[in-house]
Parts: structure tokens; sequence; C-alpha cells
């Protein structure tokens, strides 16, 4: 006969959250397997029949019954399971930490996972882990330049103010200059792309000589005026000015965001600006080229047709960058600025505040 078995009763919830279990398909088997015991012992049927159905054993269906008489959905999940003890401590791991950030090797610039194994006496692989757990990367560094700009915050009010909110009738324009761009001719000719095989160029070049863009970036619209020429001086860029003015509607104010190099503020330029009223220029902070819009469009031409071309003149890389133009302005796409004056301040102060408490 057996022993009687205890009656096992369901709540509402507790029923819809194991047919739950039991009919998602992301719930693991074993789980849901769990789920379909424990639903089918609620039904008042014996041990035996819920095996032969399920596939299991009847020492299974009454495991699974007695733990959720004992502890119900929670007595479902896997009970913790002994293993070896941790041979790392959380002083160890502390230890590792500490040393990665307020350390460094004697005869290197940065931590390795080799030395600080050895600094440590901890398994490579172990530093690995550890490292990988607090995102730690000793072997990355990247570069940073704080404004020294009196006029810093004003500055930068006023240029995100121009790309999140636009004057009416104007145009703001984001202009600076890409110089120096160098006509490369790869040595041997470039290998294309296989399967499994990346495109391969030579590491040496010839330079056939240097030219530099002048380029004007509708912050709107994501259209850019753009003219090369071979020398970067004022006189140039007085000769773009000039193709911003004739390319403009004459009814339409502009404002033009610039950077503080020499070329933007010679007595020339000044005098042009001042026969030209429609014009309001707003400099950019120094050492923030990263506020005027353009070069990120710049950093877009490279990437997508300069860095890995070659060029056998001067007049070829002109004409690709021609050619790059008139391509992104026939479908033009803007560059969004989402971040306010206030969220970039907050970000720079609480970046001082970081490097004035640091020792380094």
């Amino acid at each position: 006969m057996g022993r009687p078995l205890v009656e096992l009763t369901l709540t509402d919830d507790e029923r819809s959250e194991l047919r739950g279990w039991a009919r998602r398909p992301t719930t693991a088997q074993a789980h849901a397997l769990r789920a379909s015991i424990v639903l089918a012992c609620s039904d008042g049927r014996s041990n035996g029949e819920i095996a032969n159905e399920l596939g299991v054993t009847r020492q299974t269906v009454g495991k699974w019954r007695q733990r959720f008489l004992e502890n119900r959905l929670d007595g479902l999940a896997d009970a913790p399971r002994p293993g070896t003890p941790r041979t790392i401590t959380d002083e160890d791991i502390e230890r590792v930490i500490a040393k990665a950030l307020e350390q460094r090797p004697k005869d290197a610039t940065h931590w390795s996972t080799r030395s600080m194994a050895e600094a440590t006496g901890l398994s490579q692989s172990s530093i690995s882990r550890i490292w990988r757990a607090f995102s730690l990367q000793p072997h990355r560094s990247e570069t940073f330049k704080l404004s020294n700009d009196p006029l810093f915050v004003g500055k930068v009010r006023d240029i995100v103010g121009l790309y999140m909110n636009p004057p009416d009738k104007a145009l703001v324009l984001c202009v600076d200059e890409k110089s120096q761009m160098q006509a490369l001719e790869r040595t041997q000719p470039l290998l294309p792309m296989r399967p499994g095989v990346p495109e391969r160029r030579t590491h040496d070049y010839v330079r056939h000589g240097t030219t530099t863009l002048f380029a004007a970036l509708d912050a709107k619209t994501g259209k850019v005026i753009g003219k090369c020429y071979r020398r970067h001086r004022a006189t140039e860029f007085l000769k773009f000015m000039r193709l911003i003015d004739e390319s403009i509607p004459a009814n339409l104010d502009v404002h033009l965001i610039l950077d503080n190099y020499a070329t933007h503020k010679t007595p020339q330029v000044r005098r042009w600006l001042a026969r030209h009223p429609r014009f309001h220029v707003h400099y950019t902070p120094t050492y923030a080229s990263w506020i005027n819009l353009v070069e990120s469009w710049f950093a877009v031409l490279t990437n997508r047709r300069l860095r890995r071309s070659s060029f056998t003149s001067t007049r070829q890389l002109e004409a690709a960058v021609a050619a790059y133009l008139d391509s992104s302005n026939d479908a033009p796409t803007p560059f969004q600025w989402t971040k306010s004056a206030d969220d970039i301040l907050d970000s720079v102060k609480r970046f001082c505040v970081q490097t004035s408490d640091s020792d380094h």
C-alpha cells in the first residue's frame, strides 16, 4: 500500500507562476520539469502515475513534492552545493586592485598580468579574472586636454545654444580646415580582401604633396560647403568666406563657429567681417575642438575615403575629396547635438574634482 501522500494544494498565484515556468520557452529544462511535477501533484495523482507520464523516477517526483511542501516555490531552486574552498581571499583581491590603481611596476609604465602575478604571488589567470571582474585595463591609455580659456563657460553656452536652439532666418555653419592632407601613394598595389584574409597594403608610401580642405557644415541639414586649397593662409580663408557668402541666400544671417587659429583673426579677415554684418562669429574655447561639429564630419571623411586610399597626385586627392563632398550632400545626415551646456559643465566639473583629488 505505501505511505499515504500529503495533500498538495496550490494558491492561484502559485499555480499561475508554475504554469508560466512550465510553458515558457526560456525556462531552464530542469526548472520546467519541477514545475510540471508540482502541478501534477496538485491534481491528487500518485508519484508512480506522474513518473510514468513525465519519464522520471518515483524518487524524483517524491523529492520535488516534498521540497515544495517544505519551501513552496523557493524549494524548486537548486540547493547550495559544496565545492572546493576559495583559494583567493577578499584581501588578495583588494591587494591586487589597490596595486593596479595606486602603484606602478619598477621597470614599466603599467602592469601586465604576468608582472602583477609575480608581484602578488597569484597566478596570471587569477589576475586576469580579477581585472575583468572590476573592469581594470592597465594596458589601455587615453588622452585628454582641459580648456584653459577664461571664457570657457560663456563660449560653451553660446555654441551649444546655437546647436540646440538655432536662431530664426539664419544658418549655423561650423567652419574649419582639414590641413596637411597628404597624397600618399603606396609603394605596391593593394591586395584585396578574400575570405579569411583582410585587405592588405604596404606600410611605406611615396608623398606627392599636401592640400587643405576648407569646410563649412550646416548644423541643421548636414550639408557641407567645401573647397581645397594648396595653401593655408588668411588669403585662402577669405576666398572660402566669399564662397560661403555666394552660396547662401542674401536674406539669411550666418553664424560661424570657428576655432582660435590665427588665420581666422587677421586684420584682413576682421575688415571683411566688418563689411559683411550678416556674418556673426562665435569662437570655440581653446583646446575644445570637440565642440565644433565639422570635426566629426572630418573624422567620417578620413575613415570612409582617405585612410585606406592611395593617391598618385595631389590633384587625385582633391578629386576624391570633391567626389565625397558631392556624395555627402546628395544625402546629408546632420549630427544631432544632445548634451546641454549644463551637462557639459557638470562633466568638466566632476573631472576637475577627480584630477585635483588624485596624487598623480
